[in-house]
Formats: structure tokens, C-alpha cells, sequence
């Protein structure tokens, strides 16, 4: 069975850095897109970043401070914070996108993405 696993998450002061991975069961990365998103309760999940080797793409927002990378054994993704604001509290995600390549819209439809993990806290006080 498809599963994701994030990881990573916890407290983080306001400029500190924390490492998110997502790992993967029972599917290799080589043939799908993977996302991380962002989820604050109440409002829209967020689109973060979507990798699918060799390119990644981020939301404006993020590009500079956040870098995700792939592992080299092609069963996990990760998600390098730096610069962590109070804004960046949330639930970060990881979801496999439905084709191999992230798409120019890859942010805007979350419908697109087969599987979700549960999402890994992520808290940063000033």
C-alpha cells in the first residue's frame, strides 16, 4: 500500500532551521512528482514546493529560503527550512502528484495528487 510519512517537524525559533523529509512506502519517487504543501487551520492548504527530478519549483514566497531535495536511494523527499518566520507555523504535507512531472500549476490543484501523508507539525515562535 502507497504510503507517506513526513517527519521532521517540532519548535523552532524565530531565523532557526528544521529539515522535513516525507518518506515513501511501497513507491518509488522516479516516477512521480511529489509535492509539500502547508496547512494552517482555516485557511487554504498552501502549496510549497513540487520536485521531480532534475527540476523543483516553489511558491514565490518560499524560493531562497526553503530547498527540497530528493534522496539519493529515491525514497524520500525533503524539505530544508531556513530563515523560519512565525508565519511558516503549520502542518506541512507531502503528496504524490498524478503524473511524473510537476506541471505549471502544480500549487493550484491539490485534486491532482493521488496520495497525502498526515502532515508534521511545524511551530516557530519569535
Amino acid at each position: 500500500q502507497v504510503q507517506l510519512v513526513e517527519s521532521g517537524g517540532g519548535l523552532a525559533q524565530s531565523g532557526g532551521s528544521l529539515r522535513l523529509s516525507c518518506a515513501a512506502f511501497e513507491f518509488t519517487l522516479d516516477d512521480y512528482a511529489i509535492g509539500w504543501f502547508r496547512q494552517v487551520p482555516g485557511k487554504e492548504r498552501e502549496g510549497v514546493s513540487c520536485i521531480s527530478r532534475p527540476m523543483s519549483a516553489y511558491t514565490d514566497s518560499f524560493k531562497g529560503r526553503f530547498t527540497v531535495s530528493e534522496d539519493k536511494s529515491k525514497t524520500a523527499v525533503y524539505l530544508q527550512m531556513n530563515d523560519l518566520k512565525p508565519e511558516d507555523t503549520a502542518s506541512y504535507i507531502c503528496a504524490i502528484y498524478q503524473t511524473k512531472r510537476c506541471p505549471p500549476d502544480w500549487s493550484q490543484w491539490t485534486g491532482s495528487y493521488n496520495y497525502w501523508g498526515r502532515g508534521t507539525q511545524v511551530t516557530v515562535f519569535s
